[in-house]
């Protein structure tokens, strides 16, 4: 019994102790928790202390959730990371000495005394609205009939014994009016609050003393309030940006490991104004104690040496590797030549001594039969030879090329083959009539002749080394030049035999007709071409001329569908169908009468250039090589093949050899239909045949040249086939065979006299320079109403009677009712009208280039040309070519930025109040304007060219890319350029990554803009808007 009593007691015993410990401790815990938030006093107690100042610093972190949105709104367009810069300013974790302090001095008040979230909105509202953190708004403690001590800058309050504060409140601010004292170290109290605020790190908020001399209190600005004797200098008073507040900060040179430390910077090491630790100086830069920055002018340096050093790297590399192909490809291009023309020297030694024992076996036959008989044959010569001839080009060994080009291609739109393929019999037949009457020949019928040719097919592997391709080209080319010479001698039957070989006319052919072709100026009714019939045919060369107003550049860009501005009637017919000439522009070629050609190119690169993007797709390289080989032997541009261009600028090519190329970038396209606008303007008679003669060629392959001329000599205008001759007005006076216009003028009475050549004497003649004879009783202006009554062509009423008025007598001339006809309706304008009618002409005519530079036409011309991605490889490496050839102009620009940089780091020093603001500024002003000024070139230097290859029908969409894409190389190294100067003569508190990227969008950007001011606008005012 007594055992199982004194087992109960212990049981007792133990449960009543650990009930009193649990009470106990819940006691003490609560009684801390109490103490620390508000009637904590015990403050010499070191273990209490660290608790209760962990307490306070937990307190503050769970601050961040309350400011967070608002710092969000406010500030977002600075802050990256708001976690991570909310730790740096205020993950005070590492040291809490500061609020240790301040709670021994407040005697544990220190809760009572830190601003609830209301009173820290309130201050941080009145600095991000007001831009001032000196001059608060009143509030409930701070106004004018209630102005405590704590009121003053550097001093707070507390809100009285046995009160709860809750920090986290962010609407009502509490009443602060007891226990004013001096702000602790550490803190800052703002003028008209009456509570604390910790300082955040990298600033120094020590006590304030008192300056006797000034009155002010160090190391702080404000003063004592006068009337109040027992003031003291309080704490820091203010936090703000560095401009208001920048001696609360930690000062340059030194650092601050906590807000009531400062520390000197140490030798080796520099320290911004608000550093908390101090950073190691790089190496090749020296640093004394107390210094504040680095000289980095010796990384500038080796980065300026670096970049030079790759970009001349980069050109010099690339100039070398591009010089040295083109000396690689020259070399096996001449041996290629010399093989071709060794072998083709042999085949006609060979040729020779069998044409000799051929006849030595005809003479011998001849000599012991006499049965047989060349009676039949000597009737036509000339047919033995064609057919001999015929034989010989289907010779394999000697004429058969071994690679056919597979260029061959027919124009689906043109009219199929009516009858059977031109028997031997009938071809012969067609040679003989226009042996008897050259004349009446009427070039090629579109309409007869089936133009697909059916080329063999390659035979075994084709050509892919730059050897094989040379060596089949300039075998090709020997073959032609063998086809030439025995064809020269022949009759025109013989060099008809030659074009309507299937091998050599492998084009589609295009025939253009118009009629009653009249264009009239829009806004002012001027009639440009007027009442114009007639057509220009394939195969046929035919020479536009007349006197200057005459309308021969508005007739070639009627034809070649490039009139703008104008009102066209009548019917231009294309092989007989009403379709647009537009559909057919890849098969059409235009030569402007200015040389549109690129001056950084060389002869070879402009023409190989246009080849590869007007040329079919299908077409072999092996092929392509040849056409451009063809035109260069024809045009006699061998020796300047390798040679640039040139512009106004740089001297390259003569004038005359620069027209050869400007003709030349169309005949590689191998055109069905090529205009060419005063081709022979400023050659000599020499280069005039040479051209000719090229394009006598073009003309055997069934392609329909149509050309302006000025005033060509005898010799160039015997070579023409037809001749379009217009008056002033637009008028037709002739258009017919070139061989017949004089027989057609003399039967007017007009005769070209001795020793005169015709066209110059016809054009005088339309000049008014010569007047006909008096015995043929013609004028000058009634030569077009002669014409249309000839070929019995509706003539206008207008032009009926002028007729009729110039056929009066001379006394008697003039109009019978006293008024000229030709300007019978026009009424005299006012200014005003005048002035209207020129800008309505001027908006019809902006209207009228936009409509045609965008207005889709369906593709008639069957020619598939390369896609865009395969033109833009073709534009990118002609752009990255012509960029190399301007490394002058590259480094010119890098050397521009370079000294820009230099001089905006000197004078715009960075300083920590400012952030480098002004140099900032300047460098976005510099760079945008140097950047624009560059990027304008792109667009503005070659428009002329860009206008001529787009009418041409290659892709605007490549060509925009493939200058974008070289630029890129600009974007890229120019801020590097820059910052390489700037950023090291003013080393900024951002790092050098930062403003590259900053920089590299600027420049992109500006880039972008600089694009569409030169596209749009001319060069001059281009540059000026900006």
């Amino acid at each position: 019994m007594l055992k199982m009593g004194l087992k109960k007691l212990k049981v007792c015993s133990f449960w009543s102790a650990s009930f009193w410990v649990f009470v106990v401790l819940s006691f003490l815990v609560n009684m801390v928790q109490c103490q620390d938030l508000n009637d904590y006093d015990q403050v010499d107690d070191p273990t209490a202390l660290r608790f209760t100042t962990a307490l306070v610093n937990s307190r503050l972190s769970n601050l961040t959730a309350v400011f967070s949105k608002d710092i969000g709104d406010q500030a977002r367009f600075c802050i990256k990371n708001q976690e991570a810069d909310w730790n740096k300013a205020f993950n005070f974790s590492s040291n809490l000495d500061f609020l240790a302090s301040c709670i021994q001095k407040t005697k544990g008040d220190i809760m009572r005394r830190l601003c609830t979230a209301a009173e820290a909105k309130f201050y941080f509202d009145t600095f991000f609205r007001s831009s001032s953190a000196t001059n608060l708004r009143p509030n409930e403690n701070c106004n004018v009939t209630s102005w405590v001590s704590g009121c003053e800058p550097g001093w707070a309050c507390s809100i009285g014994p046995n009160q709860q504060v809750d920090l986290e409140n962010s609407r009502v601010i509490p009443p602060r009016t007891h226990d004013c004292q001096a702000c602790c170290e550490g803190f800052f109290c703002p003028r008209g609050l009456t509570c604390m605020i910790p300082c955040p790190l990298g600033s120094h908020c020590p006590v304030a003393t008192l300056n006797n001399a000034t009155g002010i209190c160090e190391p702080y600005l404000y003063q004592l309030p006068p009337g109040k004797p027992n003031h003291t200098c309080g704490g820091a008073n203010i936090w703000a940006d560095v401009r208001s507040s920048g001696e609360v900060f930690c000062s340059a040179g030194s650092y601050c490991p906590t807000t009531t430390q400062e520390k000197p910077c140490s030798s080796g090491h520099y320290c911004r104004m608000g550093s908390t630790s101090e950073k190691r100086c790089f190496k090749l830069t020296s640093c004394n104690s107390n210094a504040s920055n680095q000289d980095l002018h010796a990384y500038g340096i080796m980065l300026i040496a670096a970049t030079t050093t790759l970009l001349l790297i980069i050109y010099n590399c690339s100039d070398q590797v591009l010089n040295t192909r083109e000396r690689r490809l020259a070399k096996t291009r001449e041996a290629a030549a010399r093989s071709a023309r060794d072998t083709a020297k042999a085949r006609q030694r060979w040729k020779t001594a069998k044409d000799a024992a051929k006849k030595h076996a005809s003479g011998l036959q001849t000599h012991f039969s006499q049965t047989f008989s060349f009676k039949k044959s000597a009737k036509h010569p000339e047919e033995l030879k064609i057919l001999d001839q015929t034989s010989c080009e289907t010779d394999e060994d000697l004429y058969a090329p071994t690679h056919i080009s597979s260029s061959s291609e027919s124009l689906s739109s043109s009219a199929p083959s009516r009858g059977k393929p031109m028997e031997p019999g009938n071809l012969m037949r067609m040679m003989h009539e226009i042996e008897d009457d050259p004349g009446n020949y009427e070039g090629f019928d579109v309409n007869t002749h089936d133009r697909k040719s059916k080329g063999h097919k390659p035979k075994g592997k084709q050509p892919n080394t730059h050897s094989q391709i040379f060596k089949y080209a300039y075998a090709q080319l020997e073959k032609e030049k063998a086809l030439q010479e025995e064809n020269k001698n022949l009759t025109f039957s013989g060099v008809i035999s030659m074009a309507t070989n299937p091998e050599i006319r492998k084009r589609p052919l295009i025939e253009v007709s118009f009629k009653d072709l009249t264009l009239t100026l829009k806004g002012k009714g001027k009639h440009l071409l007027r009442c114009v019939t007639g057509k220009i045919k394939p195969g046929r060369i035919t020479a536009v001329m007349g006197p200057s107003g005459a309308g021969k550049t508005t007739f070639i860009s009627a034809l070649a569908g490039k009139a703008i501005g104008c009102k066209m009637t009548g019917l231009i017919l294309i092989n007989g169908k009403n379709e647009s000439i537009r559909s057919y522009r890849k098969i059409i070629g235009y030569v402007p009468q200015d040389d549109i050609v690129h001056g950084n190119l060389t002869v070879e690169e402009n023409l190989r250039f246009n080849a590869k993007c007007r040329l079919p797709a299908h077409l072999s390289k092996p092929d392509t090589v040849l056409v451009v080989e063809r035109v260069i032997e024809s045009l006699g541009l061998q020796m300047v093949r390798n040679s640039l261009v040139g512009t106004v600028e740089k001297r390259g090519i003569s004038g005359g050899q620069r027209k050869r190329v400007n003709v030349g970038l169309e005949m590689v396209m191998e055109p069905s239909l090529l205009i060419l606008d005063e081709p022979t303007s400023g050659l000599d008679s020499a280069s005039s045949q040479l051209l000719l003669r090229a394009l006598r060629h073009e003309a055997l392959e069934g392609v329909n040249i149509c050309m302006v001329l000025h005033q060509p000599s005898y010799a160039l205008f015997q070579m023409f086939d037809d001749l379009v001759l217009l008056a002033k007005g637009g008028l037709t006076v002739y258009h017919g065979s070139a061989k017949k216009a004089e027989e057609y003028f003399a039967g007017l009475g007009i005769h070209v006299p001795e020793r005169v050549n015709p066209p110059d004497h016809f054009i005088d003649i339309l000049e008014g320079i010569v007047t006909p004879s008096a015995t043929s009783g013609v004028n000058h202006k009634e030569l077009p109403v002669r014409w249309m009554l000839h070929n019995g062509y509706p003539v206008p009423p207008d032009l009926q009677q002028s007729f009729a008025q110039l056929a009066m007598p001379s006394a008697g001339a003039g109009p019978a009712n006293g008024t000229n006809p030709v300007h019978a309706g026009m009424e005299e304008k006012s200014f005003a009208g005048e002035l209207w009618q020129d800008v309505r002409s001027n908006v019809e005519l902006q209207r009228d280039s936009i409509h045609h530079n965008f207005l889709k036409f369906k593709d008639l011309s069957c020619r598939r040309t390369p896609g865009v991605l395969w033109q833009y490889r073709y534009f990118l490496g002609r752009v990255g070519k012509q960029r190399m050839r301007e490394a002058k102009i590259q480094a010119t620009d890098y050397l521009i930025l370079l000294l820009a940089g230099a001089c905006l780091g000197t004078l715009a020093k960075t300083s920590d109040e400012n952030f480098g603001a002004v140099g900032y500024t300047y460098t976005i002003i510099a760079v945008s304007l140097l950047c624009k000024i560059a990027a304008l070139r792109s667009f503005s230097l070659d428009k002329l060219q860009y206008w001529r290859e787009s009418a041409s029908g290659m892709s605007s969409l490549a060509y925009f890319l493939a200058k974008d894409t070289i630029d890129h190389f600009n974007t890229v190294i120019k801020p590097v350029v820059y910052l390489s100067m700037f950023f090291f003569f003013t080393n900024p508190r951002s790092s050098f990554a930062e403003n590259y990227i900053v920089l590299l969008c600027l420049v992109y950007c500006v880039t972008g803009i600089a694009y569409a001011l030169a596209i749009f606008f001319q060069p001059g005012p281009a540059q000026l808007l900006f």
